[in-house]
């Protein structure tokens, strides 16, 4: 089995969804393992880096990894509990996080496949798992590690409410600094800038790193890219929207699966394949995984 193009480091996580009453749906999930996931839908070889646990939740993540291609090799399992995200209400949406010494917090990089840095072409982080620790740590001394190693790095911090940690603007900082590409939603700009015209926080953006292009989605409204020469406005492509659930993990993998496959291409060009895969997942219901013949390019 060939070693993976993209890898996706963070967290996989249960979604535990109440279904009213006392009963509640399971479902794998998790920012960096659903990026990676719908990359592989994609048809790039790719690989979760992370660690699950030992326990029923753990098998069914590691289930719907064989299911989607990602190389298990990159994917740890440790005698700890599953991470869980467990939202309590859909109508406001409204979720915790249960992971006290959960097993995600135990990934261990230097387990990974040997030479695997010697094939990967991008390095995904973002999620939740910045601002769980020992995991931001692990995950900034793997940036660290990739970037020496020529890896590209994607950034997504993908705002929920464990970033209010008061450490995470250190860590968010210092992955901005060394990112290839960041993506943001409007929506996460208003959560880690509040108050501050997108004006002024591209200013402080570039203040940190001033190459790396800059992506902001505005939903229906699609999506905005910054880079040295200047801005470009990308229509959303139209779709009849069922749930906009995974979209903007689509839009990472679409993004990161084209930059891989065609790095002299224009970031627009990217961009648009990022905003195909986007409208994809909005066209069905559930964080679905783009495939190629849903891109329609």
């Amino acid at each position: 089995m060939q070693l993976p193009f993209i890898v996706s480091a963070g967290e996989a996580l249960t979604d535990l969804v109440t279904a009213g009453g006392n009963a509640w749906h399971a479902h794998p999930g998790g920012a960096a393992w659903n990026v990676a996931r719908a990359c592989a839908s994609l048809g790039v070889p790719s690989a979760f880096a992370g660690a699950v646990g030992q326990d029923n939740f753990g098998d069914d993540l590691i289930r719907a990894s064989v299911e989607a291609g990602l190389d298990l090799r990159f994917m740890q399992r440790v005698p700890a509990p599953t991470l869980l995200a467990v939202v309590y209400s859909a109508n406001p949406p409204a979720y915790r996080f249960l992971g006290e010494n959960s097993a995600d917090l135990h990934f261990d990089p230097t387990r990974l496949p040997a030479g695997w840095l010697r094939k990967a072409r991008w390095l995904h982080v973002g999620g939740i798992s910045l601002a769980r620790w020992p995991l931001a740590d692990t995950l900034l001394g793997l940036i660290e590690t990739a970037r020496a190693a020529g890896v590209k790095i994607s950034f997504d911090p993908n705002a929920r409410i464990t970033h209010r940690h008061p450490d995470y603007p250190k860590v968010f900082e210092a992955v901005a600094r060394r990112a290839d590409l960041m993506k943001f939603s409007d929506e996460d700009l208003a959560f880690f800038f509040p108050g501050v015209s997108e004006a002024d926080v591209l200013r402080r953006l570039r203040g940190l790193n001033a190459q790396a292009p800059i992506i902001v989605t505005r939903g229906a409204q699609g999506a905005t890219l910054y880079h040295a020469a200047g801005q470009a406005n990308l229509p959303a492509a139209p779709v009849q929207v069922v749930d906009t659930v995974g979209a903007g993990d689509a839009l990472c993998a679409g993004l990161l699966v084209s930059a891989a496959e065609r790095p002299e291409a224009l970031w627009s060009e990217h961009l648009r394949v990022g905003l195909a895969a986007a409208a994809a997942a909005c066209a069905h219901a559930g964080a679905y995984a783009p495939t190629r013949a849903d891109l329609n390019l």
